[in-house]
């Protein structure tokens, strides 16, 4: 296994990490089926990966207590605490209760098995978020301070999922050791400011370096157009991404023992991808790329939609489909994005009237409203 530093938490980390948020559940998908989940977690350790990442709601809320019950037969075996690096996030945003900041975090802990959490992250934070429940005397940051002075937690990070230009900003802040961000061949919006990320001497986490199964695929152009010497699709992913020099850790959400050993012999291999292999890769890409284009580029100028409509995340798993070949991850992906969107008010497809206010806006003139259509025959399964 190869080994980075964090940035200035100088700990000493496996360039894979354990993302613990796809392990196997049972037939009733209520809990993680121990049987399969912890062997996998065993053979990743011995395997030496250190870097263990779970959030209070995965896997139904049962990946804290998979992920604990892992790291107390490891600790039994005779491995000091020392021997991992714990992390995981802290949901709650309210700071008129900081109660439940407080019970989170202690949840965490007892459900972990450990006495501190070695990176304790804001989830799934944004800047709004940030000005409004984190910053200031009465903010959560705050309550990070308390919990690191009393040692229940070691260094202070967030796990991002808005605005590129807010991710710089939360970096300026200067008051995070440790940033988790989206990045892989299909997505590299963060590029720049893992970049600023790392210059400013904090770790940097990827979530999702095979694009959250996406980049799984071994059929459809990209299965079909790898550099030569690399066999699939997920080792591609996954070397292209340790191959930023400022990325520190790629977390994989393995769910099967065969994605453990897979990723172990990715990461532990010597060398990364080699300049021929990044330069052939970045050709295949920008050909995708172009593809894509014709779809939609994602600049959102089509939004708002009246009716509440996220065309630019149906047509990014119409690019999943057609451009990709991800055809059943496009699937997952919309139904997915769907049951979200339902939650919140939002719809996907099936919203549009045809009211025909996006189109003008659009500077590739793509016909949204057929595409629309044609999204939910493809789609909607």
């Amino acid at each position: 296994m190869n080994y980075r530093t964090l940035g200035r938490t100088g700990l000493k980390v496996s360039a894979l990490g354990f993302g613990a948020m796809r392990l196997p559940m049972d037939a009733e998908e209520k809990t993680i089926n121990r049987e399969l989940a912890l062997p996998m977690l065993r053979e990743a350790l011995e395997g030496g990966v250190n870097y263990l990442d779970s959030a209070v709601g995965y896997s139904n809320q049962d990946s804290q207590r998979c992920l604990g019950e892992a790291l107390e037969e490891w600790f039994a075996t005779g491995h000091p605490r020392e021997s991992v690096v714990v992390s995981t996030k802290n949901p709650h945003y309210d700071k008129s209760d900081p109660d439940t900041w407080w019970r989170n975090l202690e949840n965490s802990l007892e459900r972990l098995r450990v006495q501190h959490i070695d990176v304790y992250h804001h989830h799934s934070i944004n800047w709004k978020n940030f000005q409004e429940h984190v910053d200031g005397p009465e903010g959560h940051y705050r309550q990070m301070e308390k919990a690191r002075q009393q040692g229940l937690i070691r260094h202070i990070a967030f796990s991002f999922h808005d605005d590129v230009q807010n991710f710089h900003k939360l970096i300026d802040t200067g008051k995070f050791d440790v940033a988790t961000c989206q990045y892989n061949l299909i997505d590299r919006s963060n590029e720049e400011a893992i970049a600023h990320a790392h210059e400013a001497g904090m770790g940097v986490v990827v979530m999702g370096p095979v694009a959250g199964g996406r980049l799984g695929v071994t059929s459809g152009p990209l299965g079909q157009s790898l550099p030569s010497g690399i066999a699939t699709t997920p080792e591609l992913a996954l070397r292209y991404v340790l191959a930023n020099p400022n990325v520190s850790v790629a977390l994989s959400g393995m769910s099967t023992i065969d994605h453990v050993r897979e990723n172990l012999a990715v990461a532990s291999r010597d060398s990364t991808l080699s300049s021929e292999e990044l330069v052939e890769t970045e050709s295949v890409m920008q050909r995708m790329r172009k593809l894509a284009d014709h779809y939609c580029t994602g600049c959102n100028y089509c939004m708002p939609c009246p009716q509440n409509v996220r065309i630019p995340d149906v047509f990014r798993q119409v690019i999943l489909h057609e451009v990709y070949g991800a055809q059943q991850a496009a699937v997952d992906g919309y139904a997915f994005i769907k049951r979200q969107s339902e939650k919140n008010g939002k719809a996907m497809a099936d919203g549009c009237v045809e009211c025909g206010e996006c189109e003008p806006k659009c500077p590739q003139r793509i016909p949204i409203m057929q595409r629309l259509k044609d999204a939910r025959q493809m789609l909607e399964k």
